[in-house]
């Protein structure tokens, strides 16, 4: 399962027993700032994230790992997915369309 920024903020502050404001002073921002990460308001670029984890005093360390085919999340079944499967499936979407706007246009007249 994939993880956002904004959970591991709150999980590195929680563990470093930091509130929101403190965080947000350490950081140079505002508490609402925080708060709208964490909640998933926002969704920070990497390095951000880095950051507020590293101010917690702990570090971001990424990692890779096998898809869990469990997991049945858009990202998950995209990447279990062929790439020439996908392929077929973006043509075979692409002339669903065609056809769709066809039909309306000649509907139109």
């Amino acid at each position: 399962m994939s993880m956002k920024g904004g959970v591991l903020v709150r999980e590195a502050r929680r563990r470093a027993g930091l509130t929101q404001s403190e965080l947000a002073r350490r950081l140079g921002t505002t508490q609402s700032a925080i708060a709208r990460l964490e909640r998933g308001g926002a969704e920070p670029a990497f390095s951000r994230v880095a950051q507020a984890v590293r101010a917690c005093g702990l570090e971001l360390v990424p990692g890779l790992a096998r898809v869990d085919p469990s997991d049945w999340s858009v990202a998950s079944v995209n990447l279990l997915v062929d790439p020439d499967e996908r392929v077929r499936r973006h043509a075979a979407a692409s002339r669903f369309a065609a056809a769709g706007r066809e039909a309306i246009r000649r509907a139109r007249g």
